[in-house]
């Protein structure tokens, strides 16, 4: 089952501010629920829908670049075979496709909706579970 989010921490995935994720919630873009009378949480598998309609890429110049970047967001797609696995993030606006082992995807634990950090060097991209 994928994990459930606070909306501090959908907005930080999303690379949105709090107040984006309310009225998300509010116009029934994005469901929540609440535990007990807590705080409002967002199934991981619904953040990851709304994570894949925000794919519009940042205008050419916007964004710093580093052989060092270490970018978090929610995990959207994972497509296992027998050996190897595809895995896409979305990270604010930045969608990310990894391919690693399926045997690191399952040690990883990667599903729709998991929060991972993609680290790019290169052409390479890296996935780690904070």
């Amino acid at each position: 089952m994928p994990p459930s989010y606070r909306i501090a921490e959908a907005a930080a995935l999303l690379g949105v501010s709090d107040d984006t994720v309310r009225r998300w919630i509010d116009g029934d873009r994005l469901p929540a629920h609440r535990d007990a009378g807590g705080p409002a949480l967002v199934d991981g598998a619904d953040l990851a829908r709304v994570a894949t309609q925000l794919r519009d890429a940042p205008e050419p110049g916007t964004t710093p670049s580093s052989a060092r970047n270490r970018l978090a967001g929610i995990v959207t797609r994972v497509v296992r075979d027998t050996v190897m696995a595809q895995v896409e993030i979305q990270a604010g606006p930045f969608r990310l496709v990894s391919l690693m082992s399926r045997e690191a995807a399952d040690d990883l634990g990667l599903e729709v909706g998991v929060r991972a950090v993609a680290t790019v060097k290169a052409t390479q991209v890296s996935v780690d579970v904070p």
